[in-house]
């Protein structure tokens, strides 16, 4: 699978150089992300069961550590965009928690 904005994933494992689990979390998720044949959101729970589909067109959170990405997949395309990334408690600041927040989010940024 084709990995783009992979750099936001790179960019919060470099401001959290110091936290060697979230490091690794993050490797081991564009790892998985990359060597990826997902067909549905059946595989993506068998490889990552921290997967969590908030959207019908594709937008996944996945736990990576104490933080959480948001990742649009097109299993069509085989591709992985990286969408937003954040600490628990930015995600619960920004998105509530709650999946019509999320979809809100989605609209207002035009991903949706």
């Amino acid at each position: 699978m084709e990995l783009f904005g992979k750099q936001r994933l790179l960019k919060l494992k470099k401001k959290n150089r110091g936290n060697i689990g979230l490091s690794s979390a993050i490797d081991q998720l564009i790892k998985d992300l990359c060597n990826a044949s997902w067909r549905n959101t059946n595989d993506i729970k068998q490889t990552r069961p921290d997967a969590d589909c908030v959207h019908s067109d594709g937008y996944f959170f996945f736990n990576i550590h104490v933080h959480r990405t948001m990742v649009l997949i097109l299993f069509d395309e085989q591709e992985a965009t990286v969408i937003w990334t954040g600490s628990h408690d930015e995600y619960e600041t920004t998105f509530k928690n709650n999946k019509q927040t999320i979809e809100k989010w989605l609209r207002k940024q035009q991903l949706i």
